[in-house]
């Protein structure tokens, strides 16, 4: 007992002395246990148990984002699959997976997750793709021109983890880093918030969600928040008080790794901008449209499971795709699905059908329109329904590719990258610092030689 409260006291020490050095009050102290033992349970379970990286491998990906993870414990059981995560004794946290739901923190009351019956899968495997898992005979000028990348990526510590390109509707090639292959369920971090979207336009299509609904949450009727638009909280223009501050305590963090509940903190903020005025980019907000999203499908997390299942997974024909909730039993749309290149490569293809894939309608043409057209913020228009623009800014985001460039991106520089000019699709996942990969010119390589 001894021994463990100097440990402790250890821990906490190293947290006042971070603390006092950035100038970081003592809610840093408090909070910074939660946080740092729920990442670290959520991250390394999904990458283990999800994407089946080694312990080693999902560690070093962990620490990759802070110093401070080298200090979480971590004990792995491969029977339950299940990852605990200790901070010096001082906060444990644990995070289970579940087949085709992959990883969900276990905290507080987990029993809609426990429960849930998971659709029987209809996939037919042996078609091509994007309806089946086969895919033809690779074009050879760019199989290697994609090898060539991923090896100089690496080298240059980049950590490409999978390439893939789709020309005219045909997969023409991919590539893998040593482990990988087409089946594995890589996780796209904010990528996620493009599908989640895809979500909500399928709810309008289907007459279950209006886009002019006010207020959208019965908790915002009564004040300024009730003036929050479907449109505004898409564009991430929604006004309210949710930065993406990744701190100890922030809402964002609090959110995704510390609470049962990840739309409680989201409800609960005031605006500081006028809705529709302001664009700030919010975790946040996209996991208040998965909650809009549970609501009109019936409310449980049963039937947004069923849902899910039976308007995208099954017609889009993915095979390797896991959606991780909170602990409630809610999809967190800010962060969390894991998905082969292939299956990522099919929201692509069906941005870049006008809502369509596999002879199936699921979203609107319009809502395409709308989803890729700069919005009317005053500080950012390059920014659509969850979707990254190469157009409405100042300067294009991608100078070497077409200005109708668009694409889902997610931390660790993810990247679907949709370009209807050239009918092409490619999909980057890997675990670079934000920021680091030359997407711009290794795409526009690949978009050179594809017309070769």
């Amino acid at each position: 007992m001894r021994t463990s409260l100097k440990v402790a006291l250890g821990g906490v020490g190293l947290l006042a002395l971070a603390s006092y050095a950035s100038g970081i009050g003592p809610s840093y102290i408090r909070d910074a246990p939660a946080m740092l033992t729920g990442m670290g349970a959520m991250v390394t379970c999904t990458q283990h148990y999800v994407s089946g990286l080694s312990t080693a491998q999902a560690e070093s990906d962990l620490q990759s984002y802070a110093a401070a993870f080298e200090s979480v414990d971590l004990t792995y059981n491969d029977t339950a699959r299940r990852v605990e995560a200790s901070f010096f004794g001082v906060k444990t946290t644990s995070a289970q997976y579940r087949e085709g739901l992959g990883c969900a923190l276990e905290i507080g009351d987990t029993s809609a997750l426990t429960a849930a019956v998971m659709p029987v899968s209809t996939v037919v495997k042996d078609v091509f793709w994007p309806q089946g898992g086969s895919v033809p005979e690779a074009s050879p000028s760019m199989q290697a021109l994609l090898n060539k990348i991923l090896k100089s990526d690496n080298s240059a510590g980049l950590q490409t983890r999978a390439l893939l390109v789709v020309k005219n509707g045909v997969v023409m090639a991919e590539a893998y880093s040593e482990g990988l292959d087409p089946s594995s369920k890589l996780l796209g971090w904010s990528m996620s918030k493009s599908f989640n979207a895809l979500l909500v336009g399928n709810l309008e299509m289907r007459g279950l969600l209006d886009p002019a609904q006010k207020p959208l949450f019965t908790e915002w009727a009564e004040d300024a928040r009730a003036d929050i638009s479907l449109d505004d909280m898409l564009h991430m223009a929604s006004g309210l008080d949710l930065p993406e501050i990744y701190q100890p305590g922030t809402a964002v963090t609090s959110m995704l790794f510390t609470s049962h509940d990840s739309t409680e903190v989201g409800l609960g903020v005031e605006l500081v901008a006028a809705p529709g005025t302001r664009y700030q980019y919010s975790s946040g907000t996209a996991n208040l449209l998965s909650q809009i999203i549970q609501d009109k499908v019936g409310g449980s997390f049963q039937h947004s499971l069923d849902n899910l299942h039976t308007e995208f997974v099954q017609p889009m024909g993915m095979q390797n795709f896991a959606y991780a909730t909170d602990p409630s039993g809610l999809f967190m749309g800010s962060s969390f699905v894991t998905a082969s290149a292939r299956d990522w490569a099919r929201i692509g293809q069906l941005m870049l059908n006008g809502g369509k894939l596999n002879g199936h309608r699921f979203v609107t043409e319009d809502w395409v329109a709308r989803a890729v057209a700069p919005n009317n913020t005053e500080n950012r228009k390059s920014y659509g329904y969850q979707f990254w623009l190469n157009r409405g800014g100042p300067e294009k985001r991608w100078a070497d590719l077409p200005v109708d460039a668009y694409a889902a991106r997610g931390s660790r520089d993810q990247s679907v990258m949709i370009i209807p000019s050239e009918d092409m699709v490619i999909v980057r996942l890997g675990w670079s610092k934000d920021g680091q990969y030359p997407a711009s010119e290794n795409f526009a390589q690949i978009v050179a030689a594809s017309k070769s």
